[in-house]
């Protein structure tokens, strides 16, 4: 038996451990948790992708959440990966529509694991109708005048919905705020999201520069939220022999780790890593690198996991 097929094991046995949501109560559903291409990555083959190529129930659809809101039967999702078919039968199994409404999708940036998976929308496919895309001012530039994004537009597959920076977007008895965020913007600007319930709220940022760039202190901004999924494309530097890495500046979990060890253990419950890369070792959640970030009181997101708002 493969180690991640242990891990998978593991993690299915522990699936009643994980925060749900009670009643009527609105709850965060992740369809996925891996960078932008998945796991394993196209054109991997090494030892580390094998397992999810030789075991297709292993595989990790990129980071992608559903909001889920039992009171007023509307259902949203965060990010369109290029796993969206999979991710939307996860999410009509969990809320169907017969039942809920798809009520909108809320893009953070124009890098491929978070937008492409909106080609599934249109005429070849799903020929949706009229579904609200929510997005910022130059994403919204993107997919207007670039196709095949523009031929959703104009055939009303979807319907744009802009976004302002730190201006919330009121969803019956929920709020989501979209904030910028530094990452590399060939295409658009690039956001994450704070999501606010009736009882509790998250922080949603799969992609950001090193913490550093960021204008507002992540130790702050975890206190202020109940839970905080964010970046952990990589684990360490080194992670990608040959590559300079200083040109793909997503924080290590490794230094985020360190600018919150001052952090209480209460605290630190909150964070959930989130978005990693085909080579992270925390996608196995029995190496020895998750042991080590669950024994400093944080927590690795997975597909399933459902945190009550």
């Amino acid at each position: 038996m493969t180690i991640l097929l242990k891990a998978l094991i593991v993690l299915l046995a522990s699936a009643a451990t994980f925060p749900t949501a009670a009643g009527e109560a609105p709850y965060l559903y992740v369809l996925g948790v891996a960078q932008d291409a998945g796991f394993p990555q196209a054109g991997c083959y090494k030892s580390h992708c094998m397992p999810g190529w030789d075991n297709p129930e292993t595989k990790i659809g990129a980071t992608s959440l559903a909001l889920i809101n039992p009171a007023s039967k509307n259902k949203y999702m965060f990010e369109a990966t290029p796993n969206f078919p999979e991710q939307l039968l996860m999410l009509e199994r969990e809320a169907p529509t017969g039942e809920f409404k798809l009520d909108g999708i809320f893009v953070t940036h124009a890098h491929i694991g978070h937008y492409t998976g909106l080609m599934y929308l249109g005429r070849e496919v799903i020929g949706a109708d009229q579904v609200p895309v929510y997005v910022m001012p130059k994403m919204q530039q993107y997919l207007m005048n670039n196709g095949p994004w523009s031929q959703l537009v104009s055939l009303n597959n979807i319907t744009l919905q802009p976004l302002r920076n730190h201006a919330a977007v009121p969803l019956d008895n929920i709020t989501v705020t979209p904030f910028i965020v530094p990452h590399r913007d060939e295409f658009s600007e690039t956001v994450g999201f704070s999501i606010k319930g009736p009882n509790k709220t998250a922080l949603f940022i799969p992609d950001i520069n090193k913490w550093s760039q960021w204008e507002k202190d992540i130790a702050a901004q975890i206190q202020a939220s109940d839970y905080a999924l964010i970046d952990a494309t990589f684990y360490d530097n080194g992670e990608l022999p040959g590559r300079d890495m200083s040109k793909i500046p997503h924080p290590f979990v490794t230094e985020t780790i360190a600018a919150l060890s001052g952090l209480s253990t209460q605290q630190r419950a909150k964070v959930w890593f989130i978005h990693m890369n085909h080579t992270n070792p925390l996608l196995n959640l029995n190496s020895e690198q998750s042991r080590a970030v669950r024994a400093q009181g944080f927590n690795i997101a997975s597909t399933g996991l459902r945190l009550g708002l």
